[in-house]
C-alpha cells in the first residue's frame, strides 16, 4: 500500500537505478505516516558518514496536542540499508550529476519501505518532450473514443 509518492521526481529525473530501503522513525512518526499525512516534495538524500539520510521529507505529528515541544517534522531520518549497498550507492552518488532522489513510500508487511533511486536531473528540453508526448497520447486516446462512437 502506498502512504506517499514523489511525483515531481519522475518528471524532474531521469531514473537510472532504483533500490529499496527502510527507514528509521520514531513510533508517533509511524502512525502519522500510516495515515497518509507524509510528503516527499523536495526530499532528497545524502550519504553522511557510511550512512545513506532522508533530507527534508515532512512527517507532521499524529496528534498535534501531544506531540513533544522540540519535535521536528523535516529532520532527517536514517535508511536503513546493508553495507554493501550503502558502499556501492556512495560510489555511483559521488559521480558528477547523480543524485539520489526518494520516489515513493509504502508497507511491505507490517514495516514501512522507501524506493529511492539514483537520478539524473532532466535538462528542459527532455521536459518538453515528455510533456509533448503525454500530449500526443492524449489526443490519440480521444480520437479513438470518437471514432468508436
Amino acid at each position: 500500500m502506498e502512504l506517499a509518492v514523489n511525483r515531481s521526481a519522475r518528471f524532474e529525473y531521469e531514473t537510472l537505478e532504483s533500490t529499496e530501503a527502510g527507514i528509521q522513525l520514531t513510533g508517533g512518526e509511524v502512525k502519522s505516516i500510516r495515515a497518509g499525512h507524509m510528503s516527499l516534495q523536495g526530499a532528497f538524500i545524502i550519504m553522511r558518514g557510511g550512512e545513506a539520510w532522508l533530507v527534508n521529507a515532512n512527517v507532521p505529528p499524529y496528534q498535534g496536542i501531544n506531540t513533544r515541544g522540540d519535535y521536528d517534522p523535516t529532520r532527517p531520518r536514517k535508511l536503513l540499508l546493508h553495507r554493501r549497498e550503502l558502499e556501492t550507492l556512495a560510489g555511483a552518488s559521488a559521480q558528477k550529476g547523480l543524485t539520489l532522489v526518494p520516489i515513493r513510500v509504502y508497507t511491505r508487511g507490517a514495516r514501512i519501505k522507501m524506493e529511492f533511486a539514483l537520478a539524473r536531473r532532466k535538462k528542459k528540453g527532455d521536459k518538453r518532450a515528455a510533456i509533448r508526448e503525454r500530449e500526443d497520447k492524449k489526443t490519440i486516446e480521444r480520437a479513438l473514443r470518437r471514432s468508436d462512437a
